[in-house]
């Protein structure tokens, strides 16, 4: 039943991003979705990527465990090196094939690093975030992948483009405000959310009770002040 299941899933995940779907998602973007407003000018060609950000912070803090949500084909998860690494993803690479719901549902583990790059819109990876928390050890870290959205197609939702970083901002926006989690984002690879778990530092003061209702437009004025930016060499004092 699981592998019929899979297998009309993986249909469903190609459909999704077949040119078809993309261009159609595209025109109904352009049609009825936010307007354009030009790319913010983010250039991540001389930042580091994932595989150095995670890998060096591992061996910096002599991190022994370490969880991967969506694997897809393991680019970074195979270039890992750790004591213990756990990969989740429905669909391929990792070691477990489940969804990250599943995965957490039944999960006794804890880690010490987390990557976070599964479905990228804003609901998922606020639970993706919610969960991981509950499974990471007190002087552990949370990342998360496509946080820096260069324009407004780049985080529309359905998705209407090939390279896209989906609406994960607005999820690093609402941890910005919390106090028990101190939430950045390393200018790094299309963006990477740092959450760590302690008190906030920097907090950020949004009257907002929805926050899947962010518009690309608040992102545009304010990405600096709302997403924490720090640079890769800042990290070795951040934490």
């Amino acid at each position: 039943m699981f592998q019929i299941k899979n297998f009309f899933q993986r249909k469903i995940l190609r459909l999704e991003g077949s040119k078809n779907v993309l261009k159609m998602n595209f025109i109904l973007h352009k049609l009825f979705g936010e307007k354009d407003m030009g790319k913010i000018g983010l250039n991540f060609s001389n930042k580091p990527d994932r595989n150095k950000v995670v890998q060096d912070t591992i061996n910096r803090k002599n991190y022994k465990s370490y969880l991967e949500i969506g694997c897809f084909d393991n680019v970074l998860f195979d270039y890992i090196n750790c004591e213990k690494k756990v990969g989740v993803d429905p669909y391929s690479g990792g070691t477990i094939r489940k969804t990250s719901d599943d995965f957490f549902l039944k999960n006794k583990e804890t880690f010490d690093c987390i990557f976070i790059d599964g479905l990228h819109v804003y609901q998922q990876v606020k639970k993706d975030i919610v969960n991981s928390l509950k499974s990471l050890n007190q002087n552990g870290v949370i990342f998360i992948h496509d946080c820096l959205p260069n324009n407004v197609f780049d985080q529309a939702v359905p998705r209407p483009k090939l390279d896209w970083n989906g609406n994960v901002w607005k999820a690093i926006v609402e941890f910005r405000t919390l106090d028990h989690v101190d939430t950045y984002t390393c200018y790094a690879d299309m963006g990477i959310g740092i959450i760590l778990k302690r008190k906030n530092k920097k907090k950020l003061n949004l009257d907002i009770k929805d926050f899947s209702k962010l518009k690309f437009y608040d992102y545009l004025k304010n990405f600096k002040e709302y997403m924490n930016i720090v640079e890769y060499h800042e990290l070795e004092n951040l934490f």
